[in-house]
């Protein structure tokens, strides 16, 4: 995937889940799994991208992740919602259950 291709899917996709995450680490590991469930299971219309920061290097720098995990999720092209380090997979998903209901409907 490139920059200009990523920027497309947001743009173009109602909205998009960015999971930022590296090899080696094992938080992010843990944690994808249960975010892809529950992304799955409430926010079945984002579509759900995880990319390495090392494989995909000029596209964190880009959006300024410098820690993984990292998550950014994008609502009709712009920056809705952004987690970091120390995720809350509930309170990411309380903030977006509303926006996301009235961008479905």
């Amino acid at each position: 995937m490139t920059l200009e291709a990523l920027k497309s899917t947001i743009k173009d996709e109602v909205g998009v889940l960015l999971y930022f995450s590296g090899e080696h680490c094992s938080v992010c590991h843990t944690l994808r799994p249960k975010f892809k469930a529950v992304f799955d299971k409430e926010f079945s219309q984002l579509k759900q991208l995880y990319l390495d920061i090392e494989e995909y290097r000029e596209i964190a720098l880009d959006y300024g992740v410098f820690s993984v995990p990292t998550m950014i999720v994008f609502m009709e092209g712009r920056e809705f919602a952004r987690e970091g380090r120390l995720v809350s997979l509930q309170l990411l998903s309380e903030t977006l259950k509303r926006p996301y209901a009235m961008m479905t409907e």
